[in-house]
């Protein structure tokens, strides 16, 4: 719906304008000249927006520079991920390490493919295999609070008055970043 990853540039910058318009007394004290400082930034964010996501997914995909088909890339794995219900994080935590990732591609011929042409544009790049997967694993979390495990850790410190899911909880998510856990 409204919120789903392929439409969050258009709501944010909805949401961007509802806050402008409440603003508007503090951009100038003309009506009229406030609309227009208003919506001059406006109008500027999708440009900004798609540099951030593309710069942003980048560094997800271990990629140091820019190339032009990087959209392309990036657009096509995220197009497999819809088409085969792949999550979001996993993919991501999983190409963070080459031996997972190397795994993924004899299973599904469209993922290889799409595995051979990211390899191919990191080779490019001439930086080591560590390096990718460093930056890679900064930009990737290999932890996130999934719903199911919130709900159980509040569940059972509502009606069980126990703490240790809530805690064992908040101690992985102090550390998203920490692939070195399981």
């Amino acid at each position: 719906g409204r919120y789903a990853y392929g439409s969050q540039p258009a709501i944010a910058q909805w949401n961007l304008a509802r806050l402008a318009e409440a603003m508007l007394p503090l951009f100038d004290t003309v009506p009229e000249s406030a609309v227009e400082r208003a919506t001059a930034s406006l109008n500027r964010f999708p440009e900004l927006y798609a540099q951030y996501w593309l710069d942003g997914m980048r560094s997800k995909l271990g990629l140091f520079d820019a190339e032009p088909e990087d959209k392309e890339l990036a657009d096509d794995l995220l197009g497999w991920m819809s088409r085969t219900g792949a999550d979001f994080t996993n993919v991501f935590r999983s190409l963070s390490r080459a031996t997972a990732a190397a795994a993924l591609a004899p299973e599904d011929a469209e993922f290889g493919a799409w595995y051979g042409r990211l390899q191919a544009r990191r080779s490019r790049q001439g930086r080591p295999a560590a390096a990718t997967e460093a930056l890679m694993q900064r930009n990737n979390p290999a932890f996130i609070p999934r719903n199911h495990l919130v709900e159980e850790a509040l569940a059972a410190a509502a009606d069980e008055h126990d703490l240790g899911a809530l805690h064992r909880l908040l101690d992985v998510l102090a550390r998203p970043y920490d692939h070195d856990r399981d």
